[in-house]
């Protein structure tokens, strides 16, 4: 494994266990057994070099929520909902660190534009993948704008389940919750 490769590791394990906001480049040199150089080389900055496994991390979160969404091939589509929103709340204990390494980054993309692309990257990313698999549910295409549209409203559902969980776990809605509440909001709205 290359210098490259040791700090992404380092970077992976730093944000799961201290944060972002906690993470010096002394720490992720002592971590990777790197040198200071080796991250202006490869990554620019710390800054670079957090969010490129901070990107990293949640998208590979994304992509295990996805698998359990399609574990079952004859669930529909709310049903994948619920087994995602449960899958994510079930196992969001394990990642309270990296959790709160998000809020911190995201409370400092407005004054970085490099980690607001790369934030906004990251999502772009998520975002297509989800389309992918909710194509499949609708039995059309990526592209079909309402792919994008159930994307971004899961991702929203997601995010706002993370900030409720971070600020009250013992209060935060389970994924049965979410359900009744969207089953609700239908018969409200129809």
């Amino acid at each position: 494994m290359g210098h490259r490769e040791q700090l992404l590791a380092a970077a992976r394990q730093l944000l799961e266990d201290k944060g972002y906001a906690h993470i010096t480049a002394r720490d992720l040199v002592a971590a990777s057994g790197t040198n200071l150089a080796s991250i202006g080389y490869h990554f620019g900055s710390k800054a670079g070099l957090l969010n490129t496994a901070l990107g990293e991390l949640f998208e590979e979160w994304a992509r295990q929520l996805a698998e359990i969404a399609l574990a079952d091939p004859h669930a529909s589509p709310m049903e994948r909902a619920h087994r995602t929103w449960a899958a994510f709340l079930e196992h969001v204990g394990g990642r309270r660190a990296l959790l709160v390494s998000f809020v911190e980054a995201m409370a400092q993309a407005d004054r970085s534009p490099d980690l607001r692309e790369q934030l906004a990257g990251t999502y772009r990313n998520v975002r297509t993948a989800a389309s992918r698999i909710i194509a499949d549910a609708l039995s059309t295409t990526p592209d079909d704008p309402r792919c994008a549209a159930v994307a971004s409203w899961v991702m929203a559902v997601c995010d706002g389940l993370a900030m409720q969980w971070l600020l009250d776990p013992a209060a935060a809605p389970r994924g049965e919750d979410l359900l009744r509440g969207l089953a609700d909001l239908r018969a409200l709205s129809g």
